[in-house]
């Protein structure tokens, strides 16, 4: 029975890597400049946790072949240095492995969280509530208008909590419940969360960003071809989950003029 689920052991963690080899699923095309570092760290990643994995069920399947049934005569022995050694020995390889892989995504990360936006980078107010996101553009005159929580209302459509009549630079802002952004033109996030955690997940930008109520988050990045593209929230945030997306339009820089001066005229 032992060297059954050795076997078995052995043969489920090969079958399991070979969708991976294979490349069974496919991540969506990268349609960002910082995607192609992202996704060389991600394929780093899951070879050396692959092979870590494949090699500790091997061994485990190993063992259980050849201890599942020890003579009675035989010898007991011991690990050098006894459970304390694997233990250290494990904190040590599993630290160091964490450390380098940290290392090497530096570069990745640094792209989109360690360096400032472009000081011309579009700005865009990004709001996850539940169960939505909305948009907000600055107007002709480039500033956001103060927000005020307590005058949000959705049913008269005050969704950022604005004050037009006394806010000069709230008036010409635009509200929006899709965004859009020009293609090859850096784009600020800011990024809020109204009630409970979310996230604000574009696979083909390769942008994953949680937000956590109480802090304002600022992401940027630009994206180098023209199309629609979901966006996800990816944290539960209640029973309309399910149904938390947007959709983001990268356009050419004539199809968003146009597209923004009809929002203009809508809001």
């Amino acid at each position: 029975m032992g060297k059954l689920l050795a076997v078995t052991i052995i043969i489920i963690a090969i079958a399991s890597a070979v969708p991976f080899v294979m490349h069974t699923w496919e991540p969506p095309a990268d349609v960002s400049t910082h995607g192609g570092l992202i996704d060389e760290q991600m394929a780093d990643t899951m070879i050396e946790a692959g092979v870590s994995f494949l090699a500790a069920q091997i061994l485990l399947g190993l063992f259980i072949w050849q201890f599942s049934k020890p003579r009675t005569d035989s010898k007991v022995k011991t690990f050098p240095g006894g459970a304390k050694g694997l233990v250290i020995a494990a904190i040590v390889l599993v630290g160091v492995e964490v450390l380098a892989l940290g290392a090497f995504g530096s570069k990745a990360w640094a792209a989109v969280y360690f360096t400032p936006p472009a000081a011309d980078a579009m700005p865009v107010q990004v709001q996850a509530g539940q169960f939505a996101f909305y948009f907000r553009y600055p107007g002709p005159d480039g500033k956001f208008g103060p927000l005020h929580p307590e005058m949000i209302n959705e049913g008269n459509q005050n969704l950022f909590g604005l004050d037009p009549e006394h806010d000069v630079e709230s008036r010409d802002d635009v509200v929006t419940a899709e965004m859009a952004i020009p293609v090859n033109k850096e784009v600020h996030l800011l990024m809020h969360a109204k009630d409970v955690s979310h996230s604000f997940y574009v696979p083909a930008l390769r942008i994953h960003q949680d937000f956590v109520p109480g802090l304002d988050l600022s992401l940027h990045f630009t994206a180098t071809k023209v199309g629609t593209y979901e966006i996800v929230c990816s944290q539960l945030c209640g029973l309309g989950h399910y149904n938390m997306r947007a959709y983001l339009k990268v356009l050419s820089q004539q199809d968003f003029d146009e597209w923004m001066k009809k929002e203009q005229a809508a809001q």
